[in-house]
């Protein structure tokens, strides 16, 4: 027991997952929005939320910016960041561009058929690497929404060469420290094709791109039943495994609370990551869930603590014995090899984990007993009543 402490010990040391600026806001699905009370109204609440988050797990560090939500002002808007990361000991962490909600944007951004747009598009990327610049911010996580919804309405191959020419532009522009990462997605604003649907076609336009370039997988943009864990041992072995959002799903990208319907799943991945050869200390873990119904602060804690106990489990798994089983084809023994370290109670020791570290043994109760959301819930029920009259 006391080696399977230690284990968990140093794994926990060195994890570490950044929150999403928009996980504490007032977000919705296609079809409404559901407000919260003590939803964060402005830059200073979200920082202020994750600084509370923080401070309860001892794993969040970063806080994920999303330029036209955070910085509408752009650049101009970085000196205000930087003094809010101070006062609430929250560094910067990913810049997301946002390329799927002006308008001009409704046949693609850097993929659209009229160049002004895709130099609009180009533009607002080339700004978001500088805004990363000057916040030290090492990672532009992209999502390109681009696609099209009917055969035969748009020329794929074009748009291949208008994505790559783009993205090569961007990567132009990184700074020495900076990464750029693209996602993929198979389907979702477009429904006939997306412009970069999988991993593969990410892999192929990073390679291109440059050496600063890797893919960014998000744990819901996959099809039903994919393994995603082997596309993650791929691209570690190929060098361009960026980071993840995490999420989980049930059919699409449901955007649920991480581990809340397969966390097997989550196991398998961090397996596969503590078993790779390379290391995976360049590796980003990001959270990206759309908490509609849950309480945000809550839900974001749960995530937190959800995904240590499981990284937790994972750095529980007899490594040694596991190859010697699979290099002897015992496929039960080596299954339960897995299998035992993924059914291990491990949230005594989490708990002392977070005790040796002067942290609440329990953060979601912490959070209960600290009356920061009662208080935060009084502060913002104005403006967030406000923000429900003009919706409706």
């Amino acid at each position: 027991m006391h080696n399977i402490e230690e284990r968990i010990g140093k794994a926990l040391d060195v994890f570490q997952i950044e929150l999403p600026s928009w996980g504490f806001a007032n977000t919705g699905t296609r079809f409404g929005k559901y407000l919260q009370s003590e939803a964060a109204t402005c830059i200073e609440e979200k920082f202020a939320d994750a600084g509370e988050v923080h401070s309860l797990t001892g794993c969040c560090p970063t806080l994920a910016l999303h330029v036209l939500w955070d910085l509408p002002g752009g650049e101009a808007d970085t000196t205000k960041i930087r003094d809010l990361a101070t006062k609430h000991g929250i560094r910067p962490g990913s810049i997301n561009p946002n390329l799927f909600e002006r308008q001009e944007y409704k046949f693609g951004s850097i993929c659209n058929p009229d160049s002004v747009i895709r130099q609009l598009a180009l533009d607002h990327l080339l700004e978001s690497v500088r805004i990363g610049k000057r916040l030290e911010s090492r990672d532009i996580s992209l999502w390109i929404a681009d696609g099209s919804n009917y055969p035969g309405t748009q020329s794929i191959r074009k748009r291949i060469e208008w994505m790559a020419d783009a993205l090569a532009a961007t990567h132009a522009e990184l700074g020495l420290e900076q990464r750029m990462l693209i996602e993929y997605k198979p389907f979702e604003p477009a429904f006939y094709h997306t412009d970069i649907a999988d991993w593969g076609m990410a892999l192929l336009l990073a390679r291109q791109a440059g050496l600063q370039a890797a893919v960014l997988v998000d744990t819901g943009h996959h099809y039903q039943g994919q393994n995603i864990e082997q596309i993650v041992a791929w691209l570690l072995r190929e060098g361009q495994l960026g980071g993840f959002h995490f999420n989980d799903r049930r059919y699409a990208d449901d955007d649920l609370t991480l581990g809340s319907i397969d966390p097997y799943q989550v196991f398998r991945i961090f397996h596969e990551l503590l078993s790779s050869e390379n290391g995976f200390d360049q590796v980003a873990f990001m959270v990206d869930q759309s908490h509609n119904m849950k309480g945000k602060l809550e839900a974001m804690v749960q995530t937190v603590c959800t995904a240590q106990e499981i990284f937790a489990k994972a750095a529980c798994v007899d490594r040694q014995e596991l190859v010697e089983y699979q290099k002897q084809c015992r496929l039960v023994d080596a299954e339960e090899c897995l299998r035992r370290a993924f059914w291990l109670d491990v949230r005594p020791m989490v708990r002392e984990w977070r005790k040796q570290r002067e942290l609440p043994e329990e953060p979601m109760a912490a959070l209960r007993q600290s009356g920061y959301v009662e208080r935060i819930r009084a502060e913002r029920k104005a403006a967030n009543a406000q923000s429900a009259s003009s919706y409706a």
